[in-house]
């Protein structure tokens, strides 16, 4: 994972929506997180930087929600859009892969974080904490670059994963429940194959 000032140079140096992560609407997002519990109920969005998620967790579905990202910059740009509403959303300023304890959630959601996780010890850490953070029967909603994805994302390397490939690097505590593959279009019209993968907390 690369430090904050990477994160902080990307967000700082253009508009919020012209990233090639950026989506207007998080709606395969929202379906499952809504079919993987009963809400209102606890979300942890894990990279969720700028995006909309949280906002619309907490205005829509009255959830308790926090948003975790390496990245104080993004983490601004997300509070000034929710408004009012911000104030009922946790906002986590931290490196995932060095975080040991960010309380206890229903659902742990993560787009496009793990794939930057190009270190062994860097994807246990991360594990590890999404093991301690949700309790038995809870699930863990991540996406990545697919096989078919890119191999870098804002001048870093990514690793690319299948639901199989991804359950192996998460271990005996997830059992995969659902995957599903969908093509992201960047702002600048190209194509990035992602993989969703759902997990339950055994």
């Amino acid at each position: 994972m690369s430090d904050r000032s990477h994160w902080d140079r990307i967000y700082g140096n253009g508009r919020d929506e012209d990233l090639s992560w950026h989506e207007e609407e998080p709606s395969l997002s929202l379906e499952l997180i809504r079919e993987a519990c009963a809400l209102p109920c606890r979300v942890i969005d894990v990279g969720g930087g700028s995006s909309v998620l949280a906002q619309r967790l907490v205005t829509v579905d009255q959830a308790e929600v926090a948003v975790l990202d390496i990245c104080e910059t993004a983490l601004k740009i997300a509070q000034a859009r929710a408004g009012d509403e911000a104030s009922s959303i946790r906002w986590i300023v931290a490196d995932v892969t060095v975080t040991e304890d960010i309380g206890t959630y229903d659902v742990w959601h993560d787009r496009a974080v793990f794939h930057f996780l190009t270190e062994p010890e860097e994807r246990q850490a991360y594990t590890t904490l999404a093991s301690n953070t949700l309790p038995r029967g809870g699930f863990a909603i991540i996406a990545t670059f697919g096989p078919g994805g890119p191999t870098s994302c804002s001048g870093l390397p990514v690793c690319r994963y299948d639901s199989t490939s991804l359950a192996r690097e998460l271990g005996g505590d997830f059992e995969l429940h659902r995957s599903l593959v969908t093509t992201h279009r960047t702002p600048g019209g190209v194509s990035q194959e992602f993989v969703y993968s759902v997990f339950m907390r055994q």
